[in-house]
């Protein structure tokens, strides 16, 4: 069960009025999406600099392989290649 928060944040009048001169946009989308992106971004961070602590080289070499063919898999997927 996925369960969604709500945030509240503020941007600059300019920015709102542009974003208003383009309703078609799913700004809602655009925001959660760079959100979401970050976020695993920093877990991917997080695990990476575990990983160096913890392991010796070769455990880190296969883990950072595996981790390369993942992200590869991800963004052909997302470009569906």
């Amino acid at each position: 069960m996925l369960i969604m928060v709500s945030i509240t944040f503020s941007i600059p009048e300019e920015t709102r009025r542009i974003m208003k001169e383009f309703p078609e946009v799913n700004w809602t989308h655009i925001v959660r999406s760079s959100i979401e992106d970050r976020a695993r971004k920093l877990e991917l961070k997080k695990e990476i600099l575990k990983k160096v602590i913890t392991e010796d080289k070769n455990g880190f070499t296969d883990w950072s392989l595996t981790a390369g063919s993942k992200l590869k898999k991800g963004i052909a997927k997302r470009h569906k290649l």
